[in-house]
């Protein structure tokens, strides 16, 4: 994903060129769709996925939507046409639905107290596509550099079919065999040892929480099929009606998302070899290098990030990393404005800004879209959520361009200082701490009184 996504950035100038590669140079408004259009791919392939996750599983949904992929990038290598490279670009962006699968995926199988730093691995490796992609946009000539992408997005799926599937997703079938073979595989322990058989109990409790419920008599919970008064098992809807905390959830979820798209760092980093071709003088650095600067800073942010935030808490990391972007975000702009300081100094706090950005709200929210929704209905409510955000970074990538054109880049810069201080107000008095939690507790987080019914 990394890889095509900051794919725009190192052919943006060449596309536009009178020497393209292409049949011939883009215009402007195919310029925009070049950097945004994989966003409304990514609206198309949220939902079949969510359905999917729940259908053929999390691990062949991952390699269904690696092959979209793999297909996409035979598109660009063989056709020189700008219709066919938008078409490949958009059909790229339905396998961004992996930023779905993927995390819910990971926290099914890995154990509480390294959650936080497995579900950020996504953004880490998101952000080490891009410096490779950059790398790569520096050394190679055009078909070089799509037959090397095109090569390692097969090997991507590839390294998919060496996984086991999701013990909770085989547990919700009833296979209860090969649930027992996969724990055992992530554990690597025995399927027969103490460590396997308690994961297995605990998945089937937060599965079937009503066999550990004290109110149902001894009778129903030996034999179910005897009738009882238990609660029906509520549809989604039903289900999101009643259930406060999954709504609560979801308020939070989407705000953290919407904050995480319009702090900015993504269009910088799309767009970051033109960016730095406009801001910094060639004679001080070449835009190349200092757009891998940018993806280097922003590997190394997020595994400090994956790192913290098991460590330090969610929460308290995106409070004072929005802060602290929002603060580099107001002086790139006072510099932009009043250049009170040397040429470079709009480098390195763009750096700053995309390390405190990857800390906090580059990672956070996705790791808490992993974690507070209950296992009924999170991959609905995690598509429904990654649906908002694709359409906000669609429509804030198409507005870029028209945006640095009217306004001027000083007070884009602004716009996402206000940005970055307003998200840090809001997670001091409405994101709960979900370090080390498990579900059921992190459920009792989003309401005031705590309940053991379906309000919960």
């Amino acid at each position: 994903m990394g890889l095509t996504f900051a794919w725009p950035s190192s052919t943006f100038l060449l596309f536009t060129s009178e020497n393209t590669t292409l049949n011939r140079p883009m215009t402007d408004g195919e310029t925009a769709l070049l950097g945004s259009l994989s966003s409304i791919g990514a609206l198309v392939g949220n939902p079949i996925a969510s359905v999917l996750l729940n259908v053929i599983g999390r691990k062949y949904c991952a390699v269904l939507t690696a092959s979209i992929g793999v297909i996409s990038w035979i598109m660009i290598s063989f056709s020189n046409q700008v219709e066919v490279i938008l078409a490949a670009l958009f059909i790229y962006g339905i396998s961004g639905s992996v930023f779905l699968v993927v995390p819910v995926y990971i926290t099914e199988f890995c154990q509480e107290s390294i959650r936080g730093t497995m579900a950020s691995c996504p953004i880490i490796f998101y952000g080490l596509g891009m410096l490779v992609s950059n790398l790569l946009g520096g050394c190679l000539e055009y078909h070089s550099l799509t037959y090397v992408i095109l090569a390692m997005s097969v090997f991507g799926v590839a390294m998919f079919l060496f996984l086991k599937e999701s013990p909770v997703y085989l547990m919700t079938k009833g296979r209860k065999e090969e649930a027992i073979k996969s724990i055992a595989f992530y554990k690597n322990a025995k399927p027969n040892s103490k460590d396997v058989l308690q994961e297995l109990d605990k998945i089937r409790k937060i599965l079937s929480p009503e066999m550990e419920d004290e109110s149902i008599p001894e009778k129903e919970k030996l034999n179910p099929n005897l009738e009882s008064s238990r609660p029906e098992k509520l549809g989604f809807f039903k289900f999101l009606k009643k259930s406060q905390s999954t709504r609560r959830a979801m308020y939070m979820i989407l705000t953290v998302l919407t904050a995480a798209i319009m702090q900015g760092l993504n269009m910088v980093l799309i767009y970051s070899k033109p960016l730095f071709h406009e801001m910094v003088p060639e004679e001080i650095m070449s835009s190349t290098l200092c757009s891998v600067l940018l993806a280097a800073m922003v590997v190394v942010s997020g595994i400090i990030a994956g790192y913290l935030t098991d460590l330090v808490g969610r929460r308290l990391l995106l409070i004072f990393a929005s802060f602290g972007a929002g603060l580099c975000c107001a002086i790139i702009g006072l510099q932009m404005y009043f250049t009170w300081g040397p040429k470079w100094l709009i480098a390195a706090l763009i750096y700053l800004y995309s390390a405190t950005y990857t800390i906090g709200a580059g990672t956070i929210p996705f790791v808490l879209l992993s974690e507070v929704f209950l296992p009924e209905v999170k991959s609905y409510m995690s598509m429904l959520a990654l649906e908002w955000t694709w359409l906000c970074n669609f429509l804030c990538l198409f507005l870029f361009n028209w945006l640095m054109v009217t306004v001027g880049l000083g007070a884009i810069f602004f716009i996402f200082s206000v940005v970055c201080f307003l998200t840090a107000v809001y997670s001091i008095y409405f994101v709960p701490e979900t370090k080390g939690l498990t579900v059921d507790v992190i459920q009792l987080q989003f309401v005031k009184s705590k309940r053991t019914d379906v309000e919960m």
